[in-house]
């Protein structure tokens, strides 16, 4: 018998969609916890595409084209970097139970990767789950200057030529302030996600899976 083997528990494919039809999101204690904990906060941070606003200094980060961005071509390698222990983050919340979950989720084509790469190395991107007109933000993550606020940039974009209505981002930081985050109240973001979750929006209108032409980005006018 293997010592070392630690029985995680297995968070289904069923539960995990009526979380997020309801409001509620999976966290676990450490990155070791043998369980998760569901999560509905009483303030949630969201921004609304429709009042998309993208600042002068980020409008200069997606003129440079730092990064190649890719679409959904390394999710496993995304959310492990989001799961990373580094310097500046002692723990992480995303466990061998989420870690499983999300790469099912990503598998049946609910949960999608941003990814930004510099020769070919992977350097930063984020992740999150795609239902309805609802893009539920879950984590992010850079080794490179800026390339996680690149991938948020080019998600927004995504989102909004697909038609989406809001991008949740269950918490609120100075970060996001940045894009248009804002609180709203968790009663007002049910009432939102209700109707939301009919609308059919679609994330591969911009462009399929794989990498990103540069040339053809951004194509919502006044985007830059």
């Amino acid at each position: 018998m293997n010592n070392n083997y630690i029985d995680y528990k297995k968070i289904s494919f069923e539960n995990i969609m009526m979380a997020y039809r309801n409001g509620v999101f999976p966290m676990a204690e450490n990155v070791n916890s043998t369980d998760v904990f569901w999560v509905e906060p009483k303030k949630r941070g969201v921004i609304e595409l429709k009042e998309l606003k993208i600042g002068r200094k980020l409008k200069k980060l997606i003129r440079i084209n730092k990064y190649e961005i890719r679409i959904d071509t390394d999710f496993i390698g995304i959310i492990e970097g989001c799961a990373n222990i580094r310097a500046e983050r002692k723990d992480t919340w995303i466990n061998a139970s989420i870690m499983d979950a999300y790469i099912d989720l990503h598998y049946k084509g609910f949960a999608h990767s941003i990814e930004c790469y510099s020769n070919n190395i992977l350097v930063g991107g984020l992740y999150g789950v795609s239902m309805g007109g609802v893009f539920f933000g879950e984590s992010m993550f850079s080794i490179a200057q800026d390339a996680s606020k690149i991938a948020l940039i080019h998600l927004l974009e995504r989102l909004k030529i697909g038609k989406y209505y809001i991008l949740d981002t269950q918490f609120i930081t100075d970060h996001l302030k940045f894009f248009g985050a804002k609180e709203i109240s968790q009663k007002r973001f049910l009432e939102v996600l209700k109707k939301t979750l009919e609308i059919k929006a679609d994330f591969f209108k911009l462009g399929p899976a794989g990498s990103l032409d540069q040339n053809s980005y951004p194509k919502i006018k006044n985007f830059i």
